[in-house]
């Protein structure tokens, strides 16, 4: 269980230094400062939730390394967990887009970062259920746990 935890944990970690090396090299420290204070809430469950879906994907990766039945279930937790962190960062675009002269993008983005914030979480749930449900019955099948 280490390798799934440090897993995880390295994965928000990750996250969170994407999160302030973008905005810090895009907007300034202070901006970034001032970007974590206002949004901690959702920034910080969305993080967690993408350290624990990698934790949970590297879980299911070494079930699958004892079990041939388990390999679809990664690849396709692996995939679900990617979109629903796409989906986490798509509000970040507004501080990378006019870097690329997308400023109708940017506008849009700007107006609707609570909105995307909302969006993410509930990519994230989602991704959540998804590859939890996929590590229970992983369990269940092919290790003999039950609840």
């Amino acid at each position: 269980m280490i390798r799934p935890i440090a897993a995880g944990a390295l994965a928000f970690s990750a996250l969170l230094a994407v999160y302030f090396g973008v905005l810090t090299l895009v907007s300034g420290w202070s901006f970034t400062v001032s970007q974590f204070r206002e949004f901690w809430y959702y920034v910080l469950p969305l993080g967690g939730g993408f350290g624990v879906q990698i934790g949970f994907y590297v879980y299911l990766k070494q079930l699958a390394l004892n079990h041939e039945h388990c390999r679809s279930v990664v690849a396709t937790s692996g995939t679900t967990s990617t979109a629903a962190m796409m989906a986490c960062c798509a509000h970040y675009l507004a501080n990378i887009l006019p870097v690329i002269g997308a400023a109708g993008a940017v506008t849009l983005i700007a107006q609707y970062q609570v909105e995307l914030f909302w969006i993410s979480l509930a990519f994230n749930a989602a991704g959540l259920a998804y590859i939890g449900h996929k590590v229970y019955v992983g369990r269940r099948h092919f290790i003999g746990v039950h609840p």
